[in-house]
């Protein structure tokens, strides 16, 4: 891996000496945006030479304004004429540079039929995978001359607030369902079923803490990678990893219970509610240990202001992380959502709650 050029390195270097040289040349006046944002391991910063593989290469996205839309096959003719087989040792297809504008794009991913981001309303951002929002909040900005692209990656930098504890809200659900599942099992001897169950609890654990953190989940190939950049990740890791490889289900118990201690305490430093009790206790009469997931979500959905919002954390079920883990499924609504404004399916059956 010594030889290994990162994706963000390379596409840099591509726009420095290819794309600049070249439309400075053909369309001096030209004015747009490039960067390295979309799918792709390299945006997240997690590409290897094994990783290799679909668009990966030199290659970078120019947004150019909507004014300027007339212009894209010239834009193409600069980019295409003589273009060499490789650049800096790798194979070049000119063909995987995208020209395009911020809003046709960005709307493209986000499924959504307007170009004002600003716009985006809360119901739309439970549509949206966080894979997808990393990856267009990701990557590598190289130039940006009339702002749209960077006005768009500010605004979905982040969840609003009221989502975030939604969704925040929806994993402690989660949680709170299920902590007392794992010990049953187990204790009728079923530890294959304890130790599945368990799998899920790290896994809502481990995304409750890009939550807390504030950080886009990526989609399961590079979640663990991701996870350890988190500044709570040694503190967690050895107890989540305890709870995956545990022998039986009182070691499973033991460590989450000390996994759940620790993300309680991170609920409590953000101040968003009340102070909660952040200890482990038995779930009734019996030997399970849980931190009672329900109460944390109570106290952040109290502290909801929109009510719609409000009015869906009752189903507890969240937004489309949280309801499925297909990847097909996840994808639904750039197949469903069009420029005329027809609603996808996710966005129509939030609303039907409401």
């Amino acid at each position: 891996m010594s030889d290994h050029t990162p994706g963000i390195q390379l596409s840099q270097l591509f726009y420095e000496n290819y794309i600049v040289p070249r439309l400075s040349s053909a369309m001096s006046s030209l004015m747009y945006a490039s960067a390295l944002v979309g799918p792709g391991s390299e945006v997240l910063g997690f590409d290897t030479p094994m990783s290799r593989d679909h668009d990966w290469g030199p290659r970078v996205l120019i947004f150019i304004r909507e004014a300027d839309v007339s212009q894209r096959e010239s834009i193409w003719a600069a980019l295409h004429t003589t273009a060499p087989a490789m650049f800096n040792g790798y194979p070049l297809h000119v063909d995987q540079t995208i020209v395009t504008t911020v809003s046709a794009y960005y709307g493209r991913r986000l499924g959504l039929p307007r170009s004002n981001f600003e716009g985006l309303e809360l119901l739309d951002w439970l549509t949206i995978p966080s894979q997808t929002l990393a990856e267009l909040t990701g990557g590598a900005v190289f130039r940006d001359d009339f702002g749209e692209l960077t006005t768009a990656r500010t605004h979905l930098s982040y969840y609003p607030k009221d989502v975030w504890l939604f969704l925040m809200a929806s994993v402690w659900n989660r949680i709170g369902q299920e902590e007392h599942l794992m010990p049953r099992a187990g204790y009728v001897g079923d530890e294959l079923g304890s130790a599945l169950i368990a799998s899920r609890l790290i896994r809502d654990v481990m995304s409750l803490c890009f939550l807390i953190e504030r950080r886009y989940a990526p989609y399961p190939k590079w979640f663990g990678t991701a996870f350890r950049q988190l500044d709570c990740s040694n503190k967690l890791f050895p107890y989540l990893k305890e709870a995956q490889n545990a022998k039986d289900w009182q070691e499973r118990v033991q460590a989450l219970a000390n996994s759940y201690q620790i993300i309680a305490q991170m609920h409590n430093d953000l101040h968003l509610t009340e102070p909660i009790d952040a200890k482990v206790t038995p779930f009734f009469d019996r030997p399970f240990s849980v931190i009672g997931g329900s109460r944390f979500a109570e106290a952040l959905v109290s502290m909801i202001e929109d009510s719609s919002l409000r009015k869906l954390a009752a189903y507890k079920f969240g937004g489309i992380d949280q309801i499925s883990d297909s990847t097909d499924f996840r994808a639904i609504r750039e197949r469903f959502e069009s420029p005329s404004g027809e609603t996808n399916p996710i966005r129509a059956f939030f609303e039907r709650l409401l």
